[in-house]
């Protein structure tokens, strides 16, 4: 590879290969030339403990993830965390009547109403994007240092994996199912904040400063879309 493709995942500085292949099938982990440790010990360990750490939101996981692995997957991780977003909207409406009859019109109904959850979800995805960029690519003249948008965009949507779990939350509802909810929403911007931090190796406020441009932006757009002379009741057939 060339020079500068992989980062430490300890100190963010380019390195030239994460190991060194010797003769008999010998691997030898390559040695940071800036701080003296490991480029990236990750190679060596389990799928599982990768996402643990992942998970815990330590730096040395994110950029194992994002700049040592040729993962690309995020498209289809941010479909899926949609259709779990927009599953988790689908089923807190109220006013749809279960029927078993394959004919009733009203499972049709069910199924439009997904597809407008659905639709919601990725504007206001969109609108969380969009204020994050926008915010980072406003601050860069004047902190100087410069992104490369398509690694921003891509940490941005692996980042919100947490969204996944909107589904078994969903699924064993209970009394404490909106305290749930907060926390996943909480732990998606703690994640989110952390990627940001890791691709621009800055600093712990400027990302968080980062994500919450992006909360707002995001919930200006969610008031305006129920705020406008129709709404989302009005599109959606027999409610």
């Amino acid at each position: 590879m060339a020079k500068g493709y992989f980062r430490c995942i300890e100190c963010s500085k380019d390195a030239q290969e994460l190991h060194r292949d010797y003769s008999n099938g010998i691997l030898k982990i390559t040695i940071c030339e800036s701080c003296q440790k490991p480029v990236d010990k990750y190679i060596e360990y389990d799928p599982v403990i990768i996402l643990i750490d992942a998970i815990l939101c330590k730096s040395q996981a994110f950029r194992h993830i994002l700049f040592n692995t040729a993962l690309n997957i995020h498209w289809k991780l941010c479909v899926f965390c949609l259709l779990c977003e927009a599953y988790l909207r689908w089923s807190q409406l109220q006013g749809s009547e279960q029927s078993n009859d394959p004919a009733d019109i009203i499972r049709y109904t069910k199924e439009w109403d997904f597809y407008c959850m659905f639709g919601l979800a990725a504007l206001e995805l969109g609108a969380f994007t969009v204020g994050v960029l926008s915010f980072l690519w406003l601050v860069r003249w004047w902190l100087g240092f410069d992104f490369e948008l398509r690694l921003l965009l891509k940490a941005l949507l692996l980042s919100s994996y947490g969204k996944v779990l909107l589904i078994p939350a969903v699924i064993w509802e209970h009394d404490y199912s909106p305290l749930c909810f907060s926390f996943i929403k909480l732990f998606v911007l703690t994640s989110n904040s952390q990627a940001i931090r890791v691709i621009l190796n800055c600093s712990r406020r400027l990302s968080l400063l980062a994500v919450c441009v992006g909360l707002l932006l995001e919930t200006c757009v969610a008031q305006a879309l129920r705020t406008l002379p129709w709404s989302i009741q009005d599109i959606l057939p027999f409610q």
